[in-house]
């Protein structure tokens, strides 16, 4: 998926008197918001996912907690195992910042949720779908009648919608089992379903054991979106920024280190490190621009009629809303990955 400032204000105690406390209240109240070093401490809720890379290897580096360190700032790190996950978190409060497939975020915000794309992790092909070893199935039209695997609200279920649209097919001709991914994969390998479309990681270790993909399409794949919620934006923007400057320090590092990228990604998912090679060195373009712009919008804006077909969304004009509304360019434009501390 997404996935930043650090805004904290100092916190002045032991006033003599009222008058005084709030004038130094007031005083701290101007520092948070014109010098960027003051902070309020707490904490940074923020997700890792095996499909962002990027959260990966800061996580891996330690470069937010390095940086937040004197501000007073605690990084929490939650793990988001789809793009669902991670917009349900990022609705319930349980983290400021998330990744998801841009398709995801567009989805979420169509149906209200307070999210903004505040920068772009990757340009991955990084769902396809999936048939298992001696399947028969070799082309989307023959999944007339069958079963597949599908974690709805995710780039793989819309892949799946899309294929099926260009077969000819809805959803409607075909039994959609909404699993995880995880899950899906489990399925497709007891032969519980007849396909899954799948998600990387895990589709690429699947591929690895035997498991085909039988249909590709990049153009069906949005962008990894790094997402947060409105009220942390406008009310720690610095420490927004902190995040998504971490984001582009990891875009440069991992740019230059695919190899060890790789390596993180084995090491977090537990996968062998020819399936994590194929992931990062094959199927990730991690160098993709991270200023949400055209591009995204003119993916989204393919993919939303289909949100309101499916009935996941009222109206196209709340679609289009959400489209016009959902980027916010304003933090990936000035990134700077100078400003993240090595951790010691």
């Amino acid at each position: 998926m997404s996935f930043s400032p650090t805004v904290s204000r100092r916190s002045f105690l032991g006033a003599a008197a009222a008058i005084s406390a709030l004038a130094m209240a007031g005083c701290a109240g101007e520092n948070a918001t014109t010098d960027g070093a003051a902070q309020q401490g707490g904490t940074l809720n923020i997700d890792f996912a095996t499909y962002n890379p990027l959260s990966l290897v800061i996580k891996e580096k330690g470069w937010l907690e390095a940086t937040l360190a004197d501000q007073g700032v605690t990084v929490n790190w939650l793990q988001s195992a789809g793009s669902n996950k991670a917009n349900e978190a990022l609705r319930a409060g349980a983290i400021d910042v998330g990744s998801t497939a841009g398709s995801a975020a567009l989805l979420a915000r169509s149906n209200k949720s307070p999210i903004k794309a505040i920068s772009i992790f990757s340009q991955p092909e990084w769902a396809a779908l999936v048939t298992a070893k001696g399947s028969t199935i070799t082309s989307v039209a023959a999944l007339k009648g069958k079963s597949v695997a599908a974690t709805k609200g995710t780039d793989p279920y819309f892949f799946l919608v899309q294929a099926l649209a260009e077969a000819g097919l809805s959803t409607k001709d075909v039994t959609v089992e909404n699993l995880q991914h995880a899950d899906g994969r489990a399925a497709l390998a007891n032969g519980s379903v007849d396909a899954w479309s799948g998600l990387d990681p895990i589709m690429a270790s699947a591929e690895q054991d035997g498991a085909s993909l039988f249909y590709r399409n990049l153009n069906f794949n949005t962008y990894g979106f790094l997402n947060a919620t409105e009220s942390f934006l406008k009310e720690k923007p610095e420490l927004a920024q902190t995040v998504v400057d971490a984001y582009e320090k990891a875009r440069v590092w991992a740019s230059e280190n695919p190899e060890e990228t790789a390596q993180i990604l084995a090491s977090a998912a537990g996968l062998k490190p020819e399936v994590a090679n194929t992931v990062i060195l094959e199927r990730s373009n991690l160098g993709v621009s991270g200023v949400p712009g055209e591009k995204q919008q003119a993916v989204l804006a393919k993919i939303g009629p289909t949100f309101v077909e499916l009935g996941d969304v009222k109206t196209q004009g709340e679609v289009d809303d959400a489209l016009a509304s959902l980027l916010d360019d304003s933090f990936a434009t000035k990134a700077n990955p100078a400003n993240i501390k090595e951790a010691s």
